[in-house]
């Protein structure tokens, strides 16, 4: 008698921080939209020895996990990712959140959306001791446009991604950093009580919030402002890779709002229109960016409408 292999199938895209970030480890609030043409892929299957294949130091302390907190039995692993790594993305979030998705599917355990990215930031703190937030795991876990307020009260809200005006999501390869790293300083920072520091993770979640509201309110210009913002605070106090502060200078000379979309130097660019993002993504090309336009067309009419 034949019988079918049980499988379970997950996947989770790129994540682009649009304002506020990189607040979300210090109580304050970020606004991220996923890249669903950028994707983590994993599969599993029941096995009697775990395992990740090709092997991956994520997806084992994946799996364990998962397999301590979740279902004894764990699985095989095979996994694959398009997400651009190291350059701000999500890129090793996303390998973690699909993983976790393929083995619930597997042994049929529900999670929440949020219990999702909370297991995925265990995984990563704790079990590979990488200083990291929820920003990335939340984004990832709920899809779409999301506003993330992780202050007293706060909450994860879903927004409407035709919200958002034109967008360039831009990286370059050769100039990745190591986000632990610099949060991991930050961290030390901030824990110290410095005061610059204490004060621009205030001034982003801020930004963050009237983000928000000004997408909310259709006022484009005021979203973009924010953007504008979240950055200037971030160099207020970080010392910014030369080559990714190009980025954002490149993008701003062409006439869009840019900020970080994370902290290993991808960027977003705000534009006017689509004849205005083509500009900036020719300009942002001309020094070897990757690119990928994002957001709303202003002259497209929303799905369903």
């Amino acid at each position: 008698m034949h019988t079918t292999e049980r499988v379970g199938q997950g996947v989770a895209s790129a994540r682009a921080a649009l304002a506020g970030n990189p607040s979300d480890g210090y109580g304050g609030a970020v606004i991220a939209v996923t890249l669903d043409e950028f994707q983590a892929h994993a599969t599993a299957r029941a096995a009697s020895e775990p395992g990740a294949s090709p092997a991956s130091e994520l997806v084992a302390a994946t799996i364990e996990r998962f397999t301590r907190d979740h279902h004894p039995d764990g699985g095989i692993v095979e996994w694959d990712t398009l997400v651009p790594r190291g350059v701000g993305l999500g890129g090793s979030s996303a390998i973690v959140i699909a993983t976790l998705r393929a083995l619930c599917e597997l042994h049929h355990v529900s999670l929440e959306r949020g219990e999702l990215a909370a297991l995925a930031l265990a995984v990563e703190r704790e079990e590979l001791g990488i200083a990291a937030g929820l920003q990335d795991r939340v984004a990832q876990s709920y899809g779409g446009l999301t506003f993330m307020d992780f202050g007293p009260g706060g909450g994860y809200e879903p927004l409407d991604a035709w919200l958002l005006p034109p967008l360039v999501v831009a990286w370059r390869g050769d100039t990745s950093a190591d986000s632990g790293i610099v949060h991991g300083d930050l961290r030390a920072r901030f824990d110290a009580g410095e005061d610059v520091v204490r004060r621009a993770m205030t001034r982003l979640a801020d930004l963050a919030r009237e983000a928000r509201a000004a997408l909310l309110a259709g006022d484009r210009a005021a979203f973009a402002a924010s953007v504008d913002a979240s950055f200037d605070a971030r160099a207020q106090m970080m010392e910014l890779d030369e080559r990714h502060v190009a980025m954002i200078e490149l993008a701003r000379a062409a006439g869009a709002s840019a900020n970080y979309t994370g902290s290993g130097g991808a960027i977003a660019a705000v534009c006017r229109d689509d004849s205005h993002r083509d500009e900036v993504i020719a300009s942002l090309r001309e020094i070897g960016c990757g690119t990928a336009p994002t957001g709303a067309s202003r002259g497209a009419a929303k799905p369903g409408a």
